[in-house]
């Protein structure tokens, strides 16, 4: 039977602490721009890896880097579109009808009819979701109704009113076919007064998936992970044992203490006996040497040299012993 002891609720409070403090962090922290996490299903969709960007002057094109936007067929429209995700067009837009000069290199989605730009949207970074649908929505483009201006302006004027700005929405799906294209848009239908235009895009990126921290955790990472759990159980479990049910008291509540202590105290012999060769090599004054005997027949004092040589030594191992 598990006993609560004041270490193992030192340790739940601690872990209660750490855990909560995690999902404070995830909660409060926002998310990096052109991407989100799922409501429904907590999914993390990055659509960064399908915005363009325009490239770098003198730099040469790879296989899989994009010169233009992506491109829809307008069919019945008359027109084809450009777009982009998250960031304006790769192309360099002049004259776009009814837009400022400051915000022409900010237009997302275009079109271009008659010798005429049409700008159908401003850059946006925040795709959101609509029930279980991704979308991503660009708004103050051109005024709208740009076919027939002067019928249009007359309409307008009978009504007393203005006219609004073309605006995007791109519903983003999920396509995890390995032969298809990094990302496919197709146009589905514009308003019938040119001020809402609605295409669908196809790509992996919509698919969702793990957030990006959890993806930089590598095997290693994994590993590490799990060595640590199973450190973490091994302590925890070992003490809790050793003190509900061995009635240990101090540092034997470790579990295996016996072992660990015996590991210890070997490698402080290791180091006493290491320190203690090093120091037997350094040079010193202090000690004995052997005197050497001249050649005026001295033979007594030799033989006594050596006496209290051979005395000195076993003097010294019998201190070593004890």
């Amino acid at each position: 039977m598990w006993l609560l002891t004041p270490t193992t609720a030192l340790l739940t409070l601690l872990l209660a602490n750490l855990s909560i403090a995690a999902a404070d962090e995830k909660k409060s922290k926002p998310n990096k721009p052109c991407t989100l996490h799922s409501p429904n299903s907590g999914s993390f969709f990055d659509l960064t890896t399908i915005s363009l960007s325009p490239l770098e002057e003198g730099k040469k094109v790879h296989k899989d880097e994009r010169t233009e936007s992506w491109h829809a067929k307008g069919y019945d429209y008359g027109a084809n579109f450009s777009i982009n995700i998250c960031s304006p067009v790769i192309e360099e837009l002049e004259d776009v009808v009814g837009v400022d000069e400051k915000l022409w290199k900010n237009v997302s989605a275009y079109y271009e009819m008659d010798g005429k730009t049409y700008s159908i949207g401003q850059q946006s970074s925040e795709p959101i979701f609509r029930g279980r649908k991704l979308v991503l929505n660009y708004t103050d483009g051109s005024p709208c109704s740009t076919r027939n201006d002067d019928d249009d302006d007359d309409r307008g004027s009978r009504k007393g009113g203005t006219r609004g700005r073309k605006s995007t929405i791109i519903s983003l799906l999920c396509d995890r076919d390995p032969l298809s294209p990094k990302a496919s848009v197709a146009f589905v239908g514009a308003s019938p007064d040119d001020c809402s235009y609605f295409f669908e895009l196809r790509s992996s990126a919509a698919c969702g998936g793990a957030t990006d921290a959890q993806q930089t955790l590598g095997p290693s990472g994994v590993f590490g992970v799990i060595a640590l759990i199973a450190v973490l159980v091994y302590l925890v479990g070992g003490c809790v044992y050793q003190r509900t049910v061995m009635h240990q008291r101090g540092w034997r509540q470790l579990p295996n203490y016996s072992i660990w202590a015996g590991i210890g105290g070997f490698i402080w012999d290791m180091v006493i006996i290491l320190t203690s060769s090093c120091a037997q090599l350094l040079p010193s004054r202090r000690g004995y040497s052997r005197v050497s005997s001249s050649g005026n027949g001295n033979g007594g004092r030799r033989g006594n040299g050596a006496e209290d040589e051979n005395r000195l030594i076993d003097q010294l191992d019998e201190e070593w012993d004890d």
